[in-house]
Formats: C-alpha cells, sequence, structure tokens
C-alpha cells in the first residue's frame, strides 16, 4: 500500500552524497523530501566516499541499471607506508613502512601499470555477498573467505599531486572497480603500501559534477515546495544523450506502447535507440530487429 503523501515524481537527480552517509541512507532522506513513491540509486558509494550519486525517481528507475553499468570518475588521496585492514581510513592499521624518496616519474610508472585491463580480487570489507552473507559482515566476525579476481579496465589513472607522503589521483574507470583495492595495490608496487583517506567521484558517465546538489541545498528547497525541487531533477532520457532517436505518431506510437513492434521510416537499421512521440514525450529504449522493425525494450509510460 502506497504511503500517504507520496507522489508520482520522475527524473534524475544529481546529488552530492556527503562524506560518513551509507548510499541508501541518501536515497532514503532524498525520496522522504521528494514524497516519491519510487526511487533507487545507481551503484553505490562507500560511507568514506563522497561525490556524484545519481538517484532515479519514478519512471526513471526503469534506467538505472545503465548507469549502474557506466565508467565512472573518481578524484583520491592514499596515504603511504600505512596499509588497513579496509584498504581505507576507516580500518586498523596492518603495516607501518618506511617511504623513500619518490619522483612524480617513479610514480607514473607505477600508475601505468594499472592501466587498461587488470585482475582485482573484491575485498572482503565489501557488498558482495557469500551464501547471502554480505562480506563485511563476514570480515567483521574475522572470517575470510576466497575470492575469485575479476577483471575491470581502467580507463585512464593520472597522478595530481605528490607530497607529504601522500599522493592524489584522478581515475576513469569500468563498473565494479575497487578503488581501495587499486590504491593497495599501487603501495605495494611502490615498496611502501598505502591506503585510501579521501575519495571523490566526480562523474558516472554521462554526467558529471556540474549539476550535482547537495542535501543541504535540498533542504532548503524543500522548505519553498516542490515545484523548487522538482526544478533540480533532469529528465530521465537525460542519461542517454548519444543514442539514436527514434520519432513515432499515432498509430505507430499507439502499437509501441502496448509493447508490439512497429516499422518507422527512416529509422536506424541496428542497436538500440530512444523512442519519443513526437518532438517531446520521452517513451522510453527499443532496439532495432533484424527485420527493420522497432521493438519496445523499456518504456516509460
Amino acid at each position: 500500500m502506497t504511503a500517504p503523501n507520496r507522489r508520482s515524481v520522475s527524473g534524475v537527480l544529481l546529488l552530492d552524497k556527503p562524506v560518513g552517509w551509507t548510499s541508501n541512507a541518501a536515497l532514503q532522506a532524498v525520496k522522504r523530501l521528494y514524497r516519491a513513491r519510487k526511487a533507487g540509486h545507481t551503484g553505490s558509494l562507500d560511507p568514506l566516499a563522497s561525490g556524484l550519486l545519481p538517484l532515479c525517481l519514478g519512471e526513471a528507475t526503469k534506467l538505472s541499471g545503465l548507469l549502474l553499468n557506466a565508467d565512472k570518475t573518481y578524484r583520491f588521496t592514499c596515504r603511504l607506508g600505512v596499509t588497513t585492514t579496509t584498504g581505507d581510513a576507516e580500518g586498523e592499521i596492518l603495516v607501518t613502512r618506511p617511504v623513500g624518496p619518490l619522483s612524480r616519474e617513479q610514480v607514473e610508472i607505477a600508475l601505468r601499470r594499472f592501466t587498461g585491463a587488470i585482475q582485482q580480487t573484491p575485498p572482503m570489507y565489501s557488498a558482495l555477498k557469500r551464501d547471502g552473507q554480505p562480506l563485511y559482515k563476514l570480515a567483521r566476525k574475522g572470517i575470510e573467505v576466497e575470492r575469485v579476481p575479476r577483471e575491470v579496465t581502467v580507463r585512464d589513472l593520472r597522478l595530481l599531486e605528490l607530497g607529504g607522503g601522500e599522493l592524489e589521483c584522478e581515475l576513469r574507470c569500468s563498473k565494479g572497480t575497487y578503488v581501495r583495492v587499486l590504491a593497495a595495490d599501487l603501495g605495494e608496487a611502490l615498496g611502501c603500501g598505502a591506503h585510501v583517506t579521501t575519495l571523490r567521484r566526480i562523474a558516472v558517465e554521462p554526467y558529471d559534477a556540474r549539476r550535482m546538489v547537495t542535501l543541504e541545498a535540498l533542504r532548503t528547497r524543500a522548505e519553498q515546495g516542490l515545484t523548487a525541487l522538482d526544478a533540480v531533477l533532469l529528465p530521465a532520457d537525460s542519461a542517454l544523450p548519444d543514442w539514436p532517436v527514434v520519432r513515432v505518431r499515432g498509430d505507430a506510437a499507439f502499437y509501441l506502447c502496448q509493447g508490439q513492434p512497429v516499422l518507422v521510416p527512416r529509422a536506424p537499421t541496428q542497436g538500440w535507440v530512444r523512442l519519443y512521440e513526437g518532438e517531446e514525450r520521452f517513451l522510453g529504449i527499443g532496439e532495432i530487429l533484424d527485420d527493420g522493425r522497432v521493438a519496445p525494450r523499456r518504456l516509460l509510460l
């Protein structure tokens, strides 16, 4: 049964998640402010991390999987010479080692080893599940289980700052990349160990940080009314800026909305497309069939 005062609202909110919040806690706070019936996030950020957390409200949740699979960009700071149980500043110190003189060239050579397709072993302190139990709960009990390495792709990894026993990097990577594991592996490559002290996500393709909104700003808008809140929502089709467009009208629009493939003159010959009724109404996403018809795959009605 729908909670009282909930409403149908649809769109994408680019939240600047604060440090210390879980992604789900941030999602629930936003859902309450918007009085939204349905909402979901597009891949969680650790409580230690801040930055871009796209939230999908209403019908836009049907596209959340596309953002979950998107490339992400992070800026992170590593403390050199110290490894921790969690790979970040919240864990207990495992080993402390001296940090010898490091030049930018040495660090950049090490960074190149972690560019491209690489293997990562998921950390015990992660939300991955074993027999229905999150690994981090097992880790807190002192239980360690075998994890299968998996391939991720690092598109770009650049050194921004080096000094004072710390280094700051910018990383663009595929989904499923653990920045804490990358930092720990980089520390081993430098011979001193490392852990993440700050982590901020600045992009989830196709979105970047420029249109992020803080929780504080949302609360201020909530005092002004729901219209002020809705003003910062992006339309659902903003998640698909580079997809080809197919526009339908009349009977074609009717049958498409009934879930039936239709023939659309001058439509693309293959691939996935954005579907519109007329010039403005976004219907969802479709796929071009082998016979040239456009089949609806996920409709936002």
